[in-house]
């Protein structure tokens, strides 16, 4: 068993790079967002970490297996019918929240602390989002209206691969 470190840290953030495969493999979302990883207490299960969604990110509608409290500390986080910017907080367990949206860019300190900061999330409903909150930069609508577009794309591949005259929640017979 791992033992848990609780020395005492003080750490500057430009001490810690920015990682996208570490927040592909802990958080399992679409590929963008980056991570710097503060604290990890495997006995604890607690992970302190900031997260940086690039312009026009939607984060899907998930659920996990554990909590987390978000501080907005960049940018803006749009969910919920709120326009969240520095200061603001959310918090989230193992219910369905979302889908989150980072029309203009976002960085976010985050603690996740239980079974684990993996998100389960259903793709046809992502790539059916469609974007609701608008940037307020130029690079903001245009990275939206990216999104929007490459999500319309994925999902129409998506469709064209199904099995002919497959139906929606029924297997295609084979003769």
């Amino acid at each position: 068993m791992r033992r848990a470190d609780h020395r005492f840290r003080a750490i500057h953030d430009r001490q810690i790079k920015w990682q996208e495969g570490a927040a592909n493999k802990l958080l399992t979302l679409p590929r963008g967002v980056k991570v710097k990883i503060f604290a990890h207490d495997p006995l604890t299960k607690r992970i302190d970490m900031k997260v940086k969604f690039p312009k026009g990110y939607v984060e899907p509608a998930h659920t996990h297996k554990s909590w987390h409290s978000i501080l907005v500390i960049k940018g803006r986080m749009c969910v919920a019918g709120k326009d969240l910017r520095p200061g603001d907080y959310v918090f989230g367990w193992d219910r369905l929240h979302g889908p989150y949206e980072y029309p203009d860019g976002c960085e976010v300190f985050v603690v996740f602390m239980g079974g684990g900061t993996q998100h389960a999330w259903k793709e046809g409903a992502h790539l059916r989002h469609r974007t609701k909150w608008r940037a307020r930069t130029v690079a903001g609508k245009r990275a939206s209206a990216r999104g929007d577009k490459a999500r319309a794309r994925a999902l129409a591949k998506k469709l064209a691969e199904k099995p002919s005259g497959a139906r929606r929640g029924t297997r295609a017979r084979r003769s």
